[in-house]
């Protein structure tokens, strides 16, 4: 495929057909056959999500280990903050991890809708991108109020216990012009913008709303612009570095939803807020797109829909990047790890690999990309989705293969009872399907430990980057796609009791025995809070009775009782 300057896509290569057998579609491309299952990737990296949903889950969940959650959310303020996702192996809603994800799933959709559609797997991703900017539109209760986060970091992490459970207190958070949070309230109008886009040719009203929510919350970033109210909860777990690049992504995704080039300007205007290179004017070409910094999303679709010379400046920018991620710039070069990483970060490597591979995909498509560059790009691009697939010798998608990850640092996962990441169970009760993990260290060490969070962290924006990539392997390369994947398990020992006989007397008349009993609430298929348990106690008075006594001679009572 090559997409044309203005975004259309044009074709220039046939698909050999598209086959229906057996619950299975294959998707088979006249070019270099698929080194791995691409559309199992693509399909069971959607999936993940299912997992992080909170609020009253759908009818549609196709697992059986996930259950309601998170339903006062937003009480603390008498506002409806339900739904949404969980972040990673917590259960804090950040809203700008989780706009930036759901974005980035828009655009995926957006540049994939023939292979999705085709693939079956529009229906999947459109719930997740709507099931967020629901949440999103509830957040933005006034033209200048957005509720940015549900949940403390500091006691949310202090409980290890999965979502259904959790007993903390879970306050909610807003920004106001006095307030501020720019980056957030723009990431926020970027996922909406994008969904407006994803939404415009199925449901015209909900786009409309979308969009609606989009202006003005841009608007409101433009007219703040600082982090200063957001940095005080989010700070230290999602600091925001800078809004420029929020407000120039959400502008563009709102003139790409709308045609307006007021918002193309505005996009522009704002990127002389984006960094450089030291002792350069070069705009900062040597990280990747990702939460904190989407300038770099942002100047690819500047580049593909401007051919003015401000077009040409984000051309030479995002080239600038793929170069250091592929052959080198000017002398420096992304790390490689012995197996073929690109490795930009200890914290989720795998992340920083797969959406920058995203973009190289992107680019590649595009018929003004340099083609020397957008080979090289192809290469790199499916060389990073084999990595996070098992070129190294093993995947890093969990349910994927044999080699899979089964331990990744997530609270409802576990499964566990004793408020320990380390607790019993010693291996997780469920399987995260379709969750990429952090990944491994410059030397491609890993290890499957749950305890290992750097490693083995799952999180929202570590698997946005991972599906779009597979969208775009499932598209060059093709693969297989189970219609009927589902997660559903089977329910292991949930309720159980222990009793045992703590002392007794049978010496004399008021002769005693006293019991002990303990009912344990394992429950995980899922989890939920039963304190009305109860249990009964049978006892055999026949001798009793032979020997003269009667029912009523018998006292039962109770010593201790925890509830």
């Amino acid at each position: 495929m090559r997409k044309n300057s203005t975004g259309n896509r044009v074709m220039v290569m046939a698909l050999s057909g598209m086959m229906m057998a057996g619950g299975i579609a294959a998707c088979n491309l006249p070019v270099q056959a698929a080194s791995y299952n691409y559309g199992r990737a693509l399909s069971e990296s959607i999936m993940f999500y299912e997992f992080q949903k909170s609020g009253k889950l759908p009818s549609t969940q196709r697992n059986n280990w996930r259950g309601d959650s998170g339903l006062k959310d937003g009480a603390d303020h008498n506002v409806d903050l339900t739904g949404g996702w969980y972040d990673a192996g917590d259960m804090v809603k950040f809203n700008l991890p989780m706009s930036y994800s759901a974005a980035m799933l828009a655009w995926s959709y957006i540049d994939g809708k023939s292979y999705y559609r085709k693939s079956g797997q529009d229906k999947y991703i459109l719930d997740e991108i709507k099931w967020v900017n629901d949440y999103l539109m509830k957040c933005h209760t006034g033209d200048n109020e957005f509720y940015y986060q549900v949940g403390s970091g500091s006691l949310d992490h202090a409980s290890w216990t999965a979502a259904e459970v959790m007993q903390m207190d879970r306050p909610s958070y807003k920004i106001t012009m006095d307030n501020p949070g720019s980056a957030v309230t723009a990431e926020a109008a970027a996922s909406l913008a994008s969904c407006a886009l994803a939404y415009k040719d199925t449901d015209s009203a909900y786009a409309a709303k979308c969009l609606a929510h989009a202006k003005s919350l841009v608007t409101f970033s433009e007219k703040m612009k600082s982090d200063a109210g957001y940095q005080k909860q989010a700070g230290g777990y999602y600091t925001s570095s800078s809004f420029y690049d929020d407000i120039s992504w959400a502008n563009m995704w709102i003139y790409l939803a709308t045609g307006d080039k007021s918002y193309l300007k505005a996009a522009e205007n704002y990127s002389s807020g984006w960094g450089t290179e030291n002792q350069s004017s070069d705009i900062s070409y040597k990280w990747t797109q990702c939460w904190d910094d989407v300038h770099y999303g942002a100047e690819l679709l500047m580049a593909e829909n401007d051919s003015s010379a401000a077009g040409k400046k984000y051309k030479t920018a995002i080239e600038n990047n793929l170069d250091y991620w592929t052959t080198g710039k000017d002398g420096a070069k992304v790390k490689y790890t012995p197996k073929g990483l690109a490795w930009l970060d200890q914290w989720g490597s795998l992340r920083y690999a797969a959406a920058e591979a995203f973009l190289a995909s992107e680019y590649a498509d595009w018929n003004s990309a340099d083609q020397d560059l957008a080979k090289t790009c192809e290469k790199f691009a499916k060389s990073q989705a084999d990595y996070i697939l098992g070129s190294s010798g093993r995947s890093y998608l969990i349910g994927y293969d044999s080699t899979s990850p089964t331990q990744p640092h997530h609270r409802t996962a576990h499964g566990g009872w004793e408020n320990n990441c380390a607790g019993a169970p010693e291996k997780s009760r469920h399987l995260l399907v379709g969750a990429m993990v952090g990944g491994p260290g410059s030397n491609d060490d890993y290890s499957d430990v749950r305890t290992d969070y750097v490693s083995n962290e799952v999180a929202d924006d570590y698997n946005a980057g991972c599906v779009a990539l597979m969208g775009k392997m499932y598209q060059d390369y093709g693969g297989t796609i189970d219609s009927n994947l589902n997660a559903d398990e089977t329910v292991g020992e949930e309720l159980y009791l222990e009793d045992g006989i703590n002392a007794q007397d049978k010496t004399n008349a008021s002769s005693f025995i006293e019991v002990k009993a303990v009912v344990y609430n394992h429950t995980a298929w899922p989890a939920r809070v039963t304190d009305k348990l109860s249990y009964r106690y049978f006892v055999d008075i026949s001798d009793a009775l032979k020997a003269g006594y009667k029912a009523s001679d018998f006292k039962v009572t109770s010593n201790y009782t925890q509830d």
